[in-house]
């Protein structure tokens, strides 16, 4: 029997591993039941949210659309609602004067913001990017203004602006009302917004700069090109889904200047933008809702076709 006890223990051993393995298969294959406490935090974790995003966004913008239909001036209840069709955007091309020089002034904005910001945005982040010596200031000094509101951004130019005691009247010695002439109160409302964007353009393409390959810039490096080169042939296309991110959000932020005009004169003498128009339409002393309504709607319509681009490509690069 004592030849025989050699064999028969190995595969004792070799067996035992196996009936463990498969215990502890089971174990781990068994899926954790949620408790009732559990189900009740997922539920809240996804209801709260969706509610919000309802509330707040969804039926704002669904009864606005509504309402655009309607002459409803926002006395009297819903029985006082009347259907007129498509009379008040009729009215917006037609006879409501405002309403072209306010696409004037956005398209203007959306132009400086392109030609001006963006590109200064660009310059800046490469300067930072090299880790030049004291960019981590520079960098802190260029970003400070994304962190104010447009509001406050308002009330700091108009101490700048200020005729009789604002600094820059004070450097070039004269008295210029920057922002009460309207030869003027519109080019001193896109520098201001333009310090604003400048840094918020920066740093996104800092973060793009910072991801992308160095082996990159190596080879074009190494194949003689020069840093001009690089940027635009090389680092330039690779960063396209900031470039896409930027685009949209310059025409999003175009379209939806709103604070700092209205801090400055409530969008008029010279200020009209399509925003202020629809805020004086709904809550100012016209009170004609549905004609608000109406402007607010052709500000959506053009704000989703960049919103849907912006989100084509999104999806795109998460398919890749």
């Amino acid at each position: 029997m004592s030849p025989d006890l050699p064999l028969v223990a190995p595969q004792t051993a070799h067996r035992q591993p196996r009936q463990g393995s498969h215990a502890g298969a089971g174990k781990a294959g068994r899926v954790r039941r949620l408790s009732g406490s559990d189900r009740i935090v997922v539920v809240l974790m996804v209801a709260v949210p969706t509610i919000i995003v309802v509330g707040l966004i969804w039926l704002p913008a669904i009864a606005s659309v509504l309402l655009s239909f309607t002459n409803w001036n926002g006395i009297g209840g819903l029985a006082d609602i009347k259907v007129i069709g498509l009379k008040n955007y009729t009215d917006v091309f037609t006879i409501y004067p405002p309403f072209k020089p306010a696409v004037e002034h956005n398209l203007l904005w959306l132009v400086v913001m392109f030609v001006v910001a963006t590109p200064l945005g660009i310059f800046f982040a490469v300067l930072i990017d090299k880790d030049l010596k004291g960019s981590r200031f520079y960098q802190t000094a260029l970003y400070l203004p994304v962190v104010l509101s447009l509001a406050l951004i308002g009330f700091i130019w108009q101490l700048m602006y200020s005729r009789d005691q604002g600094l820059i009247n004070a450097v070039l010695g004269t008295q210029v009302d920057f922002y009460g002439d309207p030869k003027w109160n519109i080019w001193a409302a896109l520098f201001a917004t333009c310090w604003r964007q400048v840094g918020y353009v920066m740093l996104l393409y800092l973060a793009g700069l910072k991801g992308v390959d160095a082996s990159l810039k190596e080879a074009a490096q190494m194949d003689g090109a020069s840093e001009v080169q690089t940027f635009f042939r090389i680092v330039f296309p690779v960063m396209r889904p900031i470039n896409i991110i930027v685009l949209v959000i310059t025409v999003i932020e175009s379209l939806r200047a709103f604070d700092l005009v209205w801090v400055i004169n409530q969008g008029r003498n010279g200020l009209e933008l399509l925003a202020t128009l629809v805020t004086q339409n709904i809550v100012g002393e016209a009170s004609r809702i549905g004609f608000g309504s109406a402007l607010a709607t052709l500000m959506l319509l053009i704000s989703l076709v960049f919103i849907s681009i912006y989100l084509t490509v999104v999806m795109r690069e998460d398919e890749r």
